[in-house]
């Protein structure tokens, strides 16, 4: 357990960037295998939200890289 604030914004940050690489792995692996373009489109723009959305809470909350 995060013993400070600033451990637990930046165990916060962690886990929201590994949720976003993990939907960048699976959006490139559909590219791979060929996937309906819907699937492609649907994964580029749920990774991006999610690459928005950790960018921005690292902003918010001061957390530089």
């Amino acid at each position: 357990m995060a013993s400070t604030a600033a451990e637990a914004k930046k165990a916060e940050a962690r886990k929201k960037g590994a949720v976003a690489a993990v939907a960048a792995t699976a959006t490139v692996a559909a590219v791979v295998v060929a996937a309906p373009v819907a699937v492609i489109v649907g994964g580029t723009v749920g990774t991006a939200a999610l690459g928005y959305r950790w960018l921005k809470y690292r902003i918010k909350e001061g957390i530089r890289f």
